[in-house]
């Protein structure tokens, strides 16, 4: 049995109703109010052809909006590896039995859960070289602190899902003689990296969403080239941030429907049956043809 289905319990005919009735309501209220919005904007004349016309040329997309998409992919791209790593690393140091690395671990992980991130890439890009004689560079800067960020964000959710796997099995995997190293990168980490799939997909789109804070450090991200930079050079900022946006709803579209798939192949993977197991059954008496039967 799958967690979801114990977590969810199937609607009867009554909930049914209700909630078919429900999504009615509210899809149409939902397309009220993409009406009014688009009446708004037609009567302000933001539909205009002149104002969209900046998209049909090559140029818009070459000079902005491409190389935006491209650096905020290669930052996001490069803070979602780190943040994985350092949520990983730190989950697996507050769960240390070592007060000295439990305690500095979980320090690390609360203060940097509470910097607000867009300060904390003000800090690195401005003060750092002071501690350091020597430039930031604003994609490290982005990088370096969306990975402090979300990698503490992660580092709970991890610290969360082991805790949440029964302690019976770092039980039996230390009476065959496991070490816990080896139970935790073998057993507890892959389950719950499983188990909090949704909470880490959730964080990396996060994420991905917070590349755009790099504007304080004039980082050319797909906010800042395709919406400040185009505006102020080809007009309509409106129709800019309605493109940006798209172009933002599709690339965590993509990133949910491939955890989506993840989710997927390896719940066939874990819930398989070995095919000779379910053809051979072991035997479950002391010998061929001998079978055992309940007393009482």
């Amino acid at each position: 049995m799958s967690g979801s289905s114990v977590l969810y319990d199937h609607p009867g005919p009554k909930a049914r109703v209700r909630n078919g009735v429900l999504t009615v309501v509210f899809g149409v209220a939902l397309v009220g109010l993409l009406w009014w919005v688009y009446a708004k904007f037609d009567e302000a004349g933001q539909w205009e052809p002149r104002l969209w016309q900046p998209f049909t040329e090559s140029a818009t997309w070459t000079q902005f909006i491409l190389p935006g998409l491209w650096a905020t992919l290669k930052a996001a791209g490069v803070g979602m590896a780190l943040s994985l790593a350092f949520g990983i690393i730190f989950a697996v140091g507050r769960l240390s039995d070592h007060r000295w690395v439990s305690i500095p671990a979980g320090a690390v992980v609360e203060f940097f859960r509470a910097v607000p991130l867009l300060l904390m890439i003000f800090f690195i890009f401005y003060g750092v070289p002071f501690l350091i004689q020597g430039p930031v560079s604003a994609f490290w800067a982005v990088v370096v602190g969306l990975t402090l960020y979300n990698g503490s964000v992660l580092a709970e959710a991890f610290r969360a899902g082991i805790r949440s796997l029964p302690g019976g099995q770092s039980e039996a995997a230390y009476a065959v003689g496991m070490r816990k190293s080896q139970v935790m990168q073998l057993i507890l980490i892959p389950q719950a990296a499983r188990a909090m799939l949704p909470v880490i997909v959730s964080q990396l789109v996060v994420l991905l969403k917070d590349t755009a804070l790099g504007y304080i450090v004039a980082y050319p991200e797909l906010l800042q080239r395709g919406v400040n930079d185009l505006s102020a050079n080809k007009g309509n900022v409106v129709a800019a941030a309605i493109v940006v946006a798209a172009i933002y709803i599709v690339i965590n579209s993509l990133l949910t429907a491939l955890a989506g798939w993840l989710d997927r192949r390896t719940s066939r993977r874990a819930y398989r049956i070995p095919r000779q197991t379910a053809a051979n059954p072991a035997p479950t008496g002391g010998g061929a043809g001998v079978t055992t039967e309940p007393q009482g």
